[in-house]
């Protein structure tokens, strides 16, 4: 059963983040939709460089998958990479 899966965004659920990598890093996490593919791609390879020390990694990636997170790096996965897992196809 997901953990997730009511959520109530108060300061006590998102406390997780608190210690997360990302902190101060938040322009590479999230891409805009005029960026180019390599852009974007750039970004999402320092994103994931981040993650890979994060103490919240695991949290941080269940926590994607479970809401079904659709924008930014989560965890060390893309957008991509979460639609792939669920099995959808990204349109954008």
């Amino acid at each position: 059963m997901p953990r997730y899966k009511n959520l109530e965004p108060t300061a006590a659920f998102w406390s997780w983040r608190d210690g997360a990598a990302c902190i101060g890093h938040e322009d590479l996490f999230y891409s805009l939709e005029e960026e180019s593919k390599g852009a974007r791609r750039k970004k999402e390879d320092q994103a994931k460089a981040i993650c890979a020390g994060c103490p919240v990694f695991d949290t941080c990636r269940t926590f994607a998958l479970e809401t079904k997170e659709l924008y930014g790096v989560w965890g060390g996965l893309t957008e991509a990479d979460r639609h792939r897992i669920a099995g959808r196809h990204r349109t954008g």
